[in-house]
């Protein structure tokens, strides 16, 4: 690991399978937890685009070593496979292997979705899913922060699993992006209010990863490419819906404190994006009344981005967004993943940038909002 320079990733990701969430809850419930856990993956089923793929592939000229149409088309890299995703010690073996310091990690599992299915015990459902993930980091908690999640249909059970998390030493809280995918009210509604009160009193981050939206079924059905690369692009540009629930309706005025973290959006759209509702009220006469400041006030002064290997993400930071809000991620151990070669991208990617803004993108930013 490197000496000169703490590198710490702001996204990073574990495999916790349900029979490991299994092990932390009454057996009593384990019939109602695999219930709920296939009535989820019934609903998922309906986004699968195979008949507008074959459709596609039958008006393509054939190409040499493509996959027969219904082939699932696969790409090989460094990471996949890897036992860390797992593993605790194996995660740590790779990321002193990668020079990483420290991670934040998120389960592939997004159980909010499913969680609040059980016909019998949600609540100690969700706390055996974040027991679990705690089990996985309880190897070095230090070096490995993971974001526990907080289903939102029941308030009250929101803010005791926050308080839970919080006594625990929990560095983050995962929420969904979306919560009108779950057919809730979005996050302006006052039902929040108590909870957005318990984060801001116990100082845990927000963390919004993108990844899934359900409200985009319509297009994933449609797109014809075999991976959905018509629809996947289109899923983090979808995180402004997100942001302008939390940035443009009060939110963040009424909870100063809050800490916001998008994960996985991107940059450079965003600087547009903060441009564009900046000017909705400085030029084009739109009326934001829970706001006495510029939107821009309110997600500079709360609002976090984590970015992989994008280009020019310093640029957009020092112009609109905030050297202070963007944090590097190596998205272990996904296909984009920088593993094992982090310390290579970053230099490449930071090459005489000034060491106070490297060392704030690269490490500071996640050790404060973090608390690493």
């Amino acid at each position: 690991m490197s000496t000169y320079e703490r590198l710490i990733s702001a996204d990073d990701h574990v495999d916790v399978g349900h029979e490991t969430v299994k092990q932390f809850l009454a057996s009593k419930f384990h019939d109602d937890y695999d219930a709920a856990v296939d009535r989820h993956r019934a609903g998922m089923a309906s986004m699968a685009s195979r008949e507008t793929n074959e459709r596609w592939r039958e008006q393509q000229a054939p190409t040499e070593g493509e996959p027969s149409s219904g082939d699932e088309v696969s790409y090989s890299h460094p990471a996949s496979g890897r036992v860390g995703h797992r593993d605790a010690r194996a995660r740590l073996a790779d990321m002193d292997a990668d020079g990483v310091d420290a991670s934040v990690v998120f389960c592939e599992v997004s159980a909010f979705r499913y969680l609040y299915l059980l016909e019998r015990g949600s609540r100690e459902a969700t706390r055996a899913f974040n027991m679990a993930l705690r089990e996985f980091a309880s190897l070095a908690p230090e070096r490995l922060a993971v974001s526990h999640q907080i289903p939102i249909h029941d308030i009250d059970a929101a803010v005791e699993e926050v308080s839970w998390a919080a006594s625990e030493g929990g560095r983050s809280v995962q929420l969904p992006v979306y919560p009108a995918e779950l057919g809730l009210p979005d996050y302006w509604d006052r039902r929040y209010d108590r909870l957005w009160a318990a984060l801001e009193e116990c100082g845990l981050p927000i963390c919004c990863h993108t990844g899934l939206n359900t409200q985009l079924e319509g297009l994933a059905r449609r797109d014809p490419t075999p991976q959905r690369g018509v629809y996947v692009p289109l899923v983090p540009l979808s995180a402004a819906e997100a942001m302008g629930m939390f940035v443009l309706t009060g939110v963040l005025e009424r909870f100063p404190g809050l800490k916001v973290v998008f994960v996985e959006p991107g940059i450079a759209w965003v600087s547009w994006w903060l441009y564009t509702v900046d000017d909705l009220k400085l030029r084009q006469g739109y009326r934001f009344p829970g706001l006495r400041e510029l939107p821009s006030h309110y997600f500079r002064r709360n609002v976090f981005l984590t970015f992989i290997d994008e280009p020019d993400a310093l640029r957009h930071a020092r112009e609109r967004l905030g050297v202070g809000n963007i944090m590097w991620s190596s998205d272990y151990p996904h296909p984009v993943s920088s593993w094992p070669n982090s310390r290579a991208c970053v230099d490449a990617q930071f090459a005489n940038e000034p060491e106070d803004e490297r060392r704030l993108v690269l490490a500071g930013n996640a050790e404060r909002v973090f608390g690493l």
